[in-house]
């Protein structure tokens, strides 16, 4: 018996994973006689339950998968975890799993000699590139260097429309071709979204160029509401406004005065030390008023209230005073 508990909080990261496991568990079998795909919010424990313990007909195996399992109390997966003490060997069991999940559940499945993988890809910049790196290897298609960088740039936090890109790719130009940026970007589509931090970063750096197309893709492509791209900014400037009049003077007095550890609390302490006092007070100020814009003390579209408020910020960066 196979045992898998996949974890992720990108549906589709994750939906890709269990494809490619519950195509390698089919192999050359017909998955129309061995594959169970129980999902959505109307089947029981209950049901996955019975369907790992039947036993296969006219195949050797079955696969039984069972999605979103976190959406089950630890009462009602009881049921689950005592099958897994004593599981049906001709079963092969998928689970997979978004936010939180019972720690029982975790348990049983490494006690029963299952694994416990997630598919989350971190939103560091590197590291996406590397995971990009890692399903080229794989694609049979291959990119050059400012291809690969486009290509993760391009999607930003919407890794999992790679696979599509891919196929699409393969298909299109065949085997043996090394591609490059010009080549691919015609089959890119819209942007995807962005983490905070690369909106901030740009706003920080005073390229308000940069800041508005990335504000764009968090409210487009990332359906970020403009409120919650409103407490971002709100958050970051109030961070800084903590180390003022705090005396903090290398990355550890700032990691105290914010309660934070390592590069981030660097980072504000550089910002904070490139604004000053007054551009930290000045940054929030803007941040209160485009706020109460937002809430209807104007009548400026939301949009239109945050690239405005985006450029402002990014001219307060002494960045921006140098490239005037």
């Amino acid at each position: 018996m196979a045992l898998h508990l996949l974890t992720g909080d990108d549906e589709s990261l994750l939906g890709a994973a269990v494809s490619e496991l519950v195509h390698r568990l089919v192999g050359t079998g017909d998955r129309t006689l061995m594959v169970d795909d129980l999902s959505g919010d109307d089947y029981e424990i209950r049901a996955l339950v019975d369907a790992a313990q039947t036993p296969p007909f006219l195949t050797d195996r079955r696969v039984v998968v069972g999605r979103g399992v976190n959406r089950f109390t630890g009462d009602e997966l009881a049921t689950l975890v005592a099958y897994l003490k004593d599981p049906l060997p001709t079963s092969d069991l998928v689970l997979t799993a978004t936010g939180r999940l019972a720690k029982a559940l975790t348990d049983a499945v490494k006690a029963g000699g299952g694994t416990v993988s997630a598919t989350g890809v971190s939103s560091k910049k590197q590291e996406r590139g590397q995971w990009v790196e890692e399903q080229l290897a794989g694609s049979g298609v291959s990119l050059d260097n400012r291809a690969v960088m486009l290509l993760g740039e391009w999607l930003g936090e919407d890794l999992g429309r790679l696979r599509g890109i891919l196929e699409t790719l393969a298909a299109t130009f065949g085997p043996g071709r090394r591609l490059g940026a010009d080549d691919i970007s015609p089959f890119l589509g819209e942007a995807g979204g962005v983490p905070p931090w690369d909106l901030t970063d740009a706003i920080d750096q005073g390229d308000a160029s940069r800041a508005l197309t990335l504000l764009h893709r968090m409210m487009r492509a990332g359906e970020r509401h403009p409120l919650q791209v409103m407490a971002i900014l709100h958050g970051h400037y109030v961070k800084l406004l903590k180390l003022d009049g705090a005396d903090a003077r290398s990355e550890a007095d700032a990691a105290d005065v914010l309660g934070i550890k390592g590069f981030p609390a660097k980072k504000a302490l550089d910002q904070y030390r490139k604004l000053g006092s007054g551009g930290s007070r000045r940054a929030l100020e803007l941040v209160s008023q485009a706020d109460l814009d937002l809430r209807g003390t104007t009548a400026l579209e939301p949009e239109w209230v945050m690239e405005v408020l985006v450029a402002r910020l990014a001219r307060l960066s002494p960045a921006t005073a140098r490239r005037r």
